[in-house]
């Protein structure tokens, strides 16, 4: 037997052992142990159409809830003892209801606590039901048909007044202010467009119209020409658009064009600072009216008028409509996970749903058992010297 050579070998592995072992204290060295205070990250999705012919709405709807997120991740958000930090994940629908499903898919498989969005009731009609089957709280800031909160889903809430309300209430002014008696109605075929525009005819023709003309377009269309004479031959007193401000401003300028001098009105969607450049000069040659769903005076009046130089001031642009509504309703969801002491939808949605006295910058918010907003006030427009103008808020 060869000592020498056991000796050698010996030798070799205490090396080989003393080498493995430095490695392993190494390694284990270099792996931090997490900090006892991380914040949880909380994922809130948006989605709005931050791309086509509406994206500046869309925008519009993004930075109120960045500004609401901002606010809040810099006050500190402590929720069931635990820090967080708000994560807002920004989706694109384009308005158009199949990429709508598809971004909804995708917040959902994200896991996101909760949903503001989407904007169209087009886009929020379909993906509510995707939240839904999930079990994810969604609050819609701007979306008005009533079909969405009238489908059953225990997850679906608004911030704003519906289309029964504010069709109604517009179909009631055309006659009773404007002295409408004969008025025709256009309607872009979404499902806020035909949804407004039926709710104010019943409404016109309740009040003593005649609706002598119906017509419609698309929410892509430029050219109104066709639907434009023929109304333009029924001499109306009114004409009624259900769409948004991107197909309004154009109509206006043929309608100028065309020589029809009738009052033009609308819902919320053609109701925004942007029609004013979409138009051009035609705004003031036929008059227009519109009601955003929404609105607050006297004392409130205070918070909105704060709201917006904060948001001017914060992104050097001025709010276009809804960004207050998507503020209020981003903070609403924060709130509500709050009180429940969770960030789990299962935990919160509940106390969600029971939010009766909620203080936003655009009035107080209440939820009923269908998750539409309480109350909802409806604020009528018209334009005059190149800006919007408030006539009234009405509930």
């Amino acid at each position: 037997m060869n000592f020498g050579s056991i000796t050698l070998n010996v030798l070799a592995l205490t090396a080989v052992a003393t080498v493995l072992s430095a490695c392993g204290k190494k390694e284990q060295a270099a792996a931090p142990a997490a900090p006892a205070s991380a914040a949880l990250v909380v994922k809130i999705g948006h989605v709005g159409p931050i791309s086509g012919a509406i994206a500046h709405l869309g925008k519009d709807n993004e930075m109120g809830a960045r500004m609401a997120i901002d606010e809040l991740n810099a006050a500190g958000v402590t929720i069931g003892q635990q820090k967080v930090t708000l994560e807002l994940m920004a989706e694109d629908d384009a308005a158009d209801p199949k990429q709508g499903t598809a971004v909804a898919q995708k917040l959902v498989d994200a896991k996101v606590a909760g949903v503001i969005g989407h904007l169209n009731s087009g886009t929020t009609i379909p993906a509510s039901k995707l939240y839904s089957d999930a079990g994810i709280p969604q609050i819609s800031p701007s979306a008005t048909n009533p079909k969405y909160t009238r489908q059953g889903y225990k997850t679906a809430f608004r911030v704003v007044a519906d289309d029964v309300h504010l069709g109604s209430t517009l179909g009631k002014y055309a006659v009773e202010n404007l002295k409408g008696k004969n008025v025709a109605v256009i309607d872009d075929r979404t499902a806020y467009g035909q949804g407004v525009a039926e709710e104010f005819t019943k409404a016109a023709e309740a009040a003593g119209a005649k609706i002598v003309d119906k017509q419609f377009t698309n929410d892509k269309a430029t050219d109104f020409n066709a639907i434009l004479t023929s109304i333009k031959g029924k001499k109306p007193d009114v004409v009624f658009f259900g769409g948004m401000d991107a197909v309004a401003g154009p109509m206006l300028k043929q309608m100028k064009s065309l020589g029809i001098k009738a009052n033009f009105m609308g819902g919320d969607g053609i109701c925004t600072a942007e029609l004013i450049k979409l138009a051009g000069d035609a705004i003031g040659e036929s008059q227009v009216y519109c009601a955003e769903a929404g609105g607050v005076e006297g004392e409130a009046k205070v918070g909105m008028d704060k709201f917006r130089t904060d948001f001017k001031a914060k992104f050097n642009i001025d709010v276009q409509l809804y960004a207050p509504y998507v503020y209020d309703a981003t903070k609403l969801m924060v709130a509500a996970m709050v009180k429940a002491g969770s960030v789990d939808p299962a935990k919160y949605l509940p106390v969600l749903a029971a939010t009766s006295d909620y203080k936003g910058v655009t009035g107080p918010i209440a939820f009923d058992e269908k998750g539409d907003i309480k109350n909802g006030a409806l604020t009528l427009f018209t334009y005059k010297g190149g800006k919007r103008e408030q006539l009234a808020v009405v509930r």
